[in-house]
């Protein structure tokens, strides 16, 4: 897909020729607007059906097409409901999604709640979801083309505070993981560190605020705030991790 971005973007600003990708996640997405910053084109949008979304289409836009009309893009939103009772979650969801074929770049984000679920689609599937899908496991539920807006995404983290040498990954693995940084410089060099969704095996990679990383099997964690410095020339740093 990434060979085919550029020439979708030139082809929408000199064509006039609109373009969608499927669903991507945040590692595509980066990608993606690396590839097309690299060649100065700037006429491109994300969008996932909500603020916040994880996983967006990309949206190669002509001159004619609104910077802020969302519903160009070719996905809808399925709202399943049920009882408050019965707690599915979003792998229950998502397992019925694959259970009619659908391929997950299809699929976008799945909001659920109590008794009420989101789950943005392709708009070619959403009708085929919205009629197919009854039951999940053995709780019965209905469903309807649109959203619910009382369910919303909720983000749960831990504050996590403390000083650092410096911005590099593997001290900051450390403070978030409780490890040396030593052990930390081995993990990164052995499995590689994700920073906004780019892997990385370099333990002097610097990670600047509102930036995320991960390691596999660790959890991750984003980069909310620098605080200052010691007398020690040590960094004060707030991190989250996501729960």
């Amino acid at each position: 897909m990434l060979t085919n971005v550029v020439s979708w973007a030139e082809n929408a600003r000199e064509k006039y020729v609109t373009k969608f990708t499927f669903f991507l996640d945040e590692r595509q997405q980066e990608l993606c607007r690396q590839v097309l910053a690299s060649q100065k084109l700037d006429n491109f949008r994300f969008w996932g059906g909500i603020d916040g979304a994880q996983r967006k289409m990309l949206g190669l836009l002509c001159p004619c097409d609104s910077d802020d009309d969302n519903d160009i893009f070719p996905m809808k939103c399925v709202n399943f409901t049920y009882r408050k009772a019965d707690e599915l979650s979003h792998r229950d969801f998502l397992g019925a999604l694959m259970s009619l074929r659908i391929q997950r770049s299809c699929v976008g984000d799945i909001i659920v709640g109590q008794g009420s679920t989101n789950v943005f689609v392709t708009d070619k599937v959403a009708q085929l979801v919205a009629d197919e899908i009854t039951k999940i496991g053995r709780v019965g539920v209905s469903a309807g083309i649109g959203i619910d807006t009382n369910v919303v995404t909720q983000l749960k983290t831990i504050e996590i505070n403390g000083t650092v040498a410096s911005l590099r990954a593997d001290c900051l693995l450390s403070l978030a993981v409780h490890i040396s940084r030593e052990k930390a410089a081995a993990l990164i060099k052995n499995t590689g560190v994700s920073i906004d969704c780019l892997t990385s095996y370099k333990v002097d990679s610097i990670i600047n605020e509102n930036q995320t990383f991960s390691v596999k099997g660790y959890g991750k964690f984003i980069l909310k705030s620098i605080n200052g410095v010691s007398k020690k020339d040590r960094i004060h740093v707030t991190l989250c991790k996501f729960i």
